[in-house]
């Protein structure tokens, strides 16, 4: 019996055709369980050295991204199996298990840019209708896809690369290729098979599903598919980490190693101008170097008055470390900001007064009333920074202060590094901002809003006010929620 299952398996992949049928509707689906091979028919692109060199330079860092891209011209001399065994070692030997989160943190946000809408489509309909869903990566291991698939898929069921592990760490070394486990899954799963991608009885004839439909797709087919857009994400991207602003392919990646010695230089100088020469020097001297200010609305004149409580209120949602920096340049006039996790060195450096709060609600309330008190000052509600056209829930203690609030909109652009990060090296945030070629900022002061309502509604309202400015969506999303996704924390930042 098990040979004539042989017989049939190899005679329906016999039938696989290279130029994909039309796709199946609900109801050929409804009773099976579909494979989908993750490289081959989830991505438009089935490159994935760029996923690889993110891996290298997010969790191990620049020399190990540099070994990565020395050996890169020589991979090609490789077949498929050595190439990829070869670059799982350079970015996995050594690397910690215990929190390795790229998977959740960095990974998903370029494998969202990568999806196929029609390849996406079909695992839709699966996930809805069909028995059972299994995605296969055969080109990365599993731990770099696990998460995507999981939490923005919505996919139980995953099979990859195993990579060995001893003593919590990576030892670089790719397990073969373990069929047996895919065809265990099937079978707990039960149903007829239908594959997507070629994944299901590619190396092995060890196969007993003899009901088996398989559906491929050329690069040649695959040119003519569209991506996903970003509205039919199965789960909006709001969070995610990583230093690099770029899609780490070769000739990127070589670019920003050529220009990393610059870009260090301009950080330094940028710096050293924007800490220690006044705003009518330092402006100018930064756009020279490519750093560009813009001040969209100006501060309404009725918004500089003096308010009873001594100085004005300005409240930002949170783009960088820099925004209170930023509010000053657009004010020409020095204030004050008030923060929770900074850490010692950023306050050393920073070229504003700074105040940390206690998460003490009666504590911070009057630290910040006598900061007020004193002058302008800066709060950024959120309590985090978010890097995608989202806004977090605002913090309404800000609402009990004064009589009255200027919401400040603020924007930037980066081209090649973050600025932000959940890391333990927050303090370097700056710097990267700065390191960019051409990094932006964009500052709007809204109408003055008093604050004769609610403490909450105030908050909503200065919320939305500045949403509508940015054309942000809103959340009701926390600090707590973007560092328990990201980091695996809470957000404390000691020292």
């Amino acid at each position: 019996m098990l040979a004539n299952y042989k017989r049939v398996l190899c005679a329906k992949l016999r039938k696989c055709r290279s130029q994909p049928p039309s796709l199946p509707s609900l109801e050929d689906i409804s009773e099976k369980t579909l494979v989908i091979d993750m490289e081959e028919w989830l991505l438009k692109s089935n490159t994935t050295f760029h996923y690889f060199m993110l891996v290298a330079l997010e969790g191990g860092g620049f020399l190990r991204g540099l070994v990565l891209l020395c050996i890169y011209p020589f991979l090609h001399f490789l077949n498929e199996d050595l190439m990829i065994r070869v670059m799982v070692m350079v970015c996995f030997c050594g690397m910690k298990v215990d929190g390795f989160r790229l998977d959740r943190a960095i990974l998903p946000k370029y494998f969202l840019e990568n999806v196929a809408l029609e390849g996406f489509q079909i695992l839709r309909k699966g996930l809805k209708e069909a028995k059972g869903v299994v995605c296969v990566s055969r080109r990365m291991p599993r731990v770099m896809v696990d998460g995507f698939l999981r939490d923005y898929m919505g996919v139980k069921e995953v099979v990859g690369i195993e990579i060995g592990i001893r003593c919590g760490f990576f030892t670089g070394v790719s397990m073969d290729w373990d069929e047996q486990k895919l065809v265990n899954k099937l079978e707990t799963i039960g149903g007829d098979v239908m594959t997507f991608g070629s994944s299901f009885g590619k190396d092995s004839q060890q196969q007993n599903h003899p009901f088996l439909e398989c559906y491929t797709a050329t690069e040649t087919d695959k040119k003519c598919w569209k991506l996903l857009p970003p509205d039919m994400y199965p789960k909006p991207l709001i969070f995610h980490d990583g230093r690099l602003a770029f899609t780490p392919t070769p000739m990127a990646t070589l670019a920003m190693f050529l220009y990393l010695p610059l870009g260090l230089f301009l950080s330094v100088l940028r710096s050293i101008m924007f800490g220690l020469l006044p705003h009518r020097l330092s402006i100018p001297l930064g756009s020279l170097t490519g750093s560009r200010s813009r001040l969209a609305a100006p501060l309404r004149r009725y918004s500089t008055g003096t308010n009873p409580a001594g100085g004005q209120l300005f409240v930002c949602n949170h783009r960088t470390l820099l925004d209170p920096i930023a509010i000053s340049i657009g004010l020409n006039r020095h204030v004050t900001a008030v923060t929770y996790s900074l850490s010692r060195l950023s306050e050393i450096i920073s070229p504003i007064q700074t105040a940390r709060l206690t998460r003490d609600k009666e504590e911070d309330r009057r630290r910040m009333s006598t900061l007020l008190a004193r002058g302008d000052l800066v709060v950024c509600p959120e309590g985090t920074t978010c890097r995608e056209p989202f806004l977090l829930r605002f913090s309404p203690l800000f609402a009990e202060l004064t009589d009255g609030v200027v919401p400040v909109a603020l924007s930037t652009r980066v081209n090649m590094f973050y600025g932000t990060s959940t890391s333990i090296f927050k303090f370097m945030d700056p710097f990267y901002y700065l390191m960019n070629p051409t990094p932006e900022y964009r500052v709007e002061f809204l109408e003055k809003i008093p604050t004769d309502e609610k403490s909450i509604d105030v908050a909503n309202r200065v919320q939305r006010e500045i949403g509508e400015a940015l054309g942000f969506e809103l959340t009701t999303l926390t600090r707590k929620d973007k560092y328990m996704m990201l980091a695996g924390n809470e957000g404390i930042v000691q020292g």
